[in-house]
């Protein structure tokens, strides 16, 4: 069973979750960022961080180490600390950019991020001690537009990337001032950093929505603009263009499936095999028209200007407009149990996919 929070009527940009999902951080297409604290079945907001002077792009909450780290369109990220006395403190990090900062993504260890560009480029950042700041590295080569989306594989090490010349590609983001040099993937073995380990360009495909590994890191999925979903399972490529609007999320619920939403208003599920099979949907909904509200003038008058004795602009979906971003929110067994999504109409909406993991175990690619 879902569960539908609406924080307004402003689009809903981009969310993330606290450790243990008490807490919740999201921005309303503004400068702001919203701290949210459960309190019953609402939710409350506890704090506001409102450094940036552009509009936030993206936020990734650290549930290790519990800091917050922010990017936006005023080319700044900043790295939030809580303090004992509730507030967050934040700390300015130098991008060296001319262009909007697009996505932000802390590693798996949270020793490092990386924050994706409209500068053709990624920064990936580190914590220097002994000079108390935050140093950004750039991979520039050869990202040839903005960075749409960033995802990090689960050995620290190899980072996924989506852009708008069509491709997905894959760096390495090793720093050896940090950490040990890496074991070997189905990527590749000798990692250096900014080291092209895997490109994958489809023109006809349209550019890249968002990119997302695989629990295990041995499977890249993307989402491009052509209503795309695409597969590389250690480079073999499987595609499927689907009958839908484009996607502008996809997120990975288990090692053989994952969750794709967007323009098309509600989530989608797919099996990945062989190919990539869609296996159902996560919003079941459909909107039944109600004349009952509706006077027999109101009635005729709307058959006189629309043709049509019904006039509501509700959609058949929980979500009344796009689906910006969807993110794990529980996690059982290397499978996620429950997922939430975000849109432009202003909701957050949590599903339940515990139901659908059962019926695909019977579905047979």
């Amino acid at each position: 069973m879902e569960e539908i929070h609406r924080f307004g009527y402003d689009p809903i940009t981009c969310h993330t979750w606290n450790n243990n999902q008490s807490q919740l951080a999201l921005s309303l297409n503004n400068n702001e960022v919203g701290i949210y604290q459960k309190s019953g079945k609402q939710w409350e907001r506890s704090a506001v961080l409102a450094e940036h002077s552009g509009r936030v792009m993206g936020i990734d909450w650290g549930r290790t180490t519990n800091r917050i780290v922010t990017c936006g369109a005023d080319r700044n990220a900043y790295v939030w600390t809580p303090s004992e006395d509730g507030r967050w403190r934040p700390t300015l990090v130098l991008l060296r950019i001319n262009r909007a900062a697009t996505t932000v993504r802390w590693s798996p260890k949270e020793n490092k991020f990386a924050v994706g560009t409209g500068a053709r480029l990624i920064c990936v950042c580190h914590y220097e001690e002994e000079n108390d700041w935050w140093v950004a590295k750039h991979i520039k080569k050869p990202i040839g537009a903005t960075v749409s989306s960033i995802d990090w594989h689960p050995n620290n090490v190899l980072l996924a990337a989506g852009s708008s010349d069509f491709a997905v590609r894959i760096f390495s983001a090793f720093v050896k001032e940090i950490e040990r040099r890496p074991e070997p993937t189905v990527w590749g073995t000798k990692m250096p950093f900014a080291a092209l380990m895997y490109e994958e360009r489809r023109r006809g495909d349209g550019w890249v929505h968002s990119v997302g590994f695989s629990p295990s890191g041995n499977r890249l999925a993307w989402a491009s603009h052509g209503s795309v979903v695409g597969i590389s399972d250690a480079g073999t490529v499987y595609t499927l263009t689907t009958s839908v609007l484009p996607f502008l999320s996809v997120l990975w619920v288990s090692e053989s499936s994952l969750v794709a939403a967007g323009h098309d208003c509600r989530p989608y599920l797919y099996s990945v095999g062989s190919a990539v099979v869609y296996a159902g949907s996560l919003d079941v909904s459909t909107h039944e028209e109600d004349q009952g509200d509706l006077s027999a003038m109101q009635m005729f008058h709307s058959l006189d200007r629309l043709g049509a004795a019904d006039v509501s602009t509700a959609i058949g979906t929980k979500h009344q407009n796009s689906v910006n971003q969807m993110a794990a929110v529980a996690w059982r067994d290397c499978v996620a149990t429950r997922v939430s999504s975000v849109g432009t109409d202003g909701l957050l909406i949590l599903w339940n996919t515990s139901s659908l993991h059962a019926s695909l175990n019977s579905l047979k690619l």
